[in-house]
């Protein structure tokens, strides 16, 4: 069994972390940290839990964390990075789901996330975990920086056709829409329901922090700098990411067999018939990212539809996908939930 261990369980992250841990067949939950809420029983702060979870939250400096074999950070930005390398001397492998360890330019995360970094000397070392591509790197890693959920389904959405080289790299825009658990488990204005209910806006049109991070992936893929126009917006809804990508074509190839063979094997990329419309419904609660292609008018510009649940692909499930790959157990073990309908 592989013993695991969580810091900052009472997020959503954490607790979707939860729900698909303790049905996996090759985990055994050692601890779960909160410095607000320890000596609590996990199932009495969340009770969908109840009967899968016997375990209190502790205090992350009574945890025994040294003694699991992964331990996951489900914790704000510049919480992993002060104890990673401790972590890593003990011998425990590491999963970050926030944002410490995805931009290799220190300067660059240093001026998105306005702190200093802690241990930079890490960064080159972290595999960025988004299996699709970094698959075999992730396999012989001992630290993993989990994808944004913005990223995941950008990245995933633009990679075939830049591969191919069949698309102007220097002009793509992603106009994504996410859910407001994507805001995290927290008292904000802006999240409040009689604000965000009944209501729809862009957000950080300026600027967002997951801008450098699918910038960084997209470069990585076309192999020279790229153009990219990201915008989020926030939607009355609880879980989903809907991002809608263009790009101009350049050179003429079956849009729908590039897709098709590019994942082809992916257990968790589902590309739809050529002018399907995916809806977030489809992958809540499940792992699946979405993917349908359009060519308005057979002209220059391709249109991606790509979905995903935030909170599953686009966090928790992804970083369970990568303590699969870590540990060499089945890659969809405790990660292979149907979508929940309606």
């Amino acid at each position: 069994m592989i013993k695991v261990g969580i810091v900052g369980g009472t997020g959503y992250t954490g607790v979707e972390l939860l729900r698909l841990l303790a049905r996996h067949p090759k985990v055994s939950l050692r601890a779960i940290t909160s410095r607000g809420e320890a000596g609590t029983r996990v199932a009495d702060m969340f009770p969908n839990l109840r009967g899968h979870v016997d375990l209190n939250f502790t205090d992350p400096k009574d945890a025994a964390l040294t003694d699991c074999d992964v331990v996951f950070f489900a914790t704000p930005n510049g919480i992993a990075m002060q104890q990673t390398r401790a972590l890593l001397a003990a011998g425990v492998k590491v999963i970050d789901l926030a944002a410490d360890f995805r931009i290799k330019d220190i300067a660059t995360w240093e001026k998105w996330y306005g702190m200093t970094h802690a241990c930079p000397e890490l960064v080159a070392e972290a595999v960025y975990g988004l299996p699709e591509i970094n698959r075999a790197q992730i396999r012989e890693a001992r630290l993993v920086a989990n994808p944004g959920c913005y990223p995941t389904a950008v990245q995933l959405g633009f990679l075939p056709l830049l591969e191919v080289g069949a698309v102007n790299p220097g002009y793509l825009i992603a106009d994504a829409k996410s859910g407001v658990s994507g805001a995290g488990r927290k008292a904000e204005t802006h999240i409040l329901f009689s604000e965000a209910a009944d209501n729809f806006k862009a957000y950080g049109v300026s600027g967002h922090r997951h801008w450098p991070e699918i910038k960084q992936g997209l470069e990585r893929v076309a192999g020279r700098e790229v153009g990219l126009t990201f915008t989020p917006h926030l939607t009355p809804m609880i879980r989903g990411i809907h991002a809608t990508l263009y790009m101009g074509l350049t050179k003429e190839v079956d849009l729908q067999a590039v897709y098709e063979k590019r994942y082809a094997g992916e257990r968790f990329v589902d590309v739809l018939p050529a002018g399907a419309h995916p809806d977030t419904r489809s992958v809540r609660g499940s792992n699946v990212c979405r993917i349908a292609l359009h060519r308005p008018r057979n002209g220059n510009v391709v249109v991606v539809l790509s979905v995903i649940d935030n909170l599953v692909k686009g966090a928790a499930g992804q970083a369970v996908q990568n303590m699969n790959i870590m540990f060499g157990v089945d890659e969809a073990a405790g990660i292979d939930n149907l979508g929940l309908l309606p």
